[in-house]
């Protein structure tokens, strides 16, 4: 699969390997947040643009693209954000053309997990498989007010998805009486998971050692057996960083 950012000009977005980490989950008791590996899943996969100056946008509330202005600290710095569609609505213009496989789209977003007070960002699935022009990145103000963005503040992650596998996906309801080994397998993780809650609760000293189960974490069911081939549990997204161009193309 490729993934292909064309400069547009001398001063695009920063580009980058997604990060993994999250302020507000490094501030979590002995950083409790990371046990959840979809979390920390969720916010590696993918890549991420952020903007190198940073800025503050005031909104009076109003729905013209004047209510909305963006002040950066530097006078001088390249304006990569601004008001254009009005409604409280900031855009991101990242200075690249972004070009995928055929058939493969890419799910523009903000960073996964991030939480910003006053401000939302919005989502977009672009057919980047074929567009010969940029899309920009918006983020919707949720009240009149000021948002600060810092340098080097993430503005955009971006992940692939092939749109054909989402329309080929048949999803069932189904009673779970119905797959006995489905059953089976939830029975025996739910038993597991009262049985070490209880002991948790009652203070036993090696389960209070151990502290959590892990068992999502090792790709494991309760009893210590692994997931079944071919299924491939992964607990890291080894996302590739940025192949150096060509010197003849340089």
């Amino acid at each position: 699969m490729e993934l292909t950012f064309y400069h547009l000009h001398d001063r695009p977005a920063d580009l980058q390997v997604a990060r993994k980490t999250r302020a507000w989950m490094d501030a979590t008791a002995e950083r409790y947040a990371y046990r959840c590996l979809p979390l920390v899943m969720a916010n590696s996969a993918g890549w991420e643009l952020s903007n190198p100056s940073g800025f503050t946008v005031t909104w009076t509330g109003g729905d013209h693209p004047e209510s909305l202005v963006v002040t950066y600290d530097d006078p001088g710095a390249y304006p990569m954000a601004s008001s254009h569609f009005g409604y409280g609505t900031l855009t991101f213009h990242s200075g690249y053309l972004m070009r995928t496989s055929e058939g493969v789209a890419l799910w523009v977003m903000g960073p996964p997990n991030e939480v910003k007070d006053g401000i939302q960002p919005l989502a977009g699935v672009v057919g980047t498989d074929w567009l010969p022009f940029p899309f920009t990145m918006n983020w919707k103000m949720t009240r009149p007010g000021r948002v600060r963005f810092e340098a080097g503040e993430v503005f955009a992650f971006m992940t692939p998805t092939r749109l054909a596998d989402i329309e080929e996906t048949v999803p069932e309801e189904r009673e779970i009486a119905s797959d006995p080994d489905a059953l089976a397998a939830y029975k025996k993780w739910s038993e597991s998971r009262a049985a070490f809650s209880a002991a948790l609760k009652a203070g036993d000293p090696d389960t209070v050692e151990k502290g959590w189960q892990r068992h999502y974490m090792r790709g494991t069911h309760p009893e210590g057996t692994p997931a079944p081939a071919p299924t491939q549990h992964r607990s890291k997204v080894r996302v590739k960083g940025l192949k150096a161009p060509d010197k003849a193309e340089t």
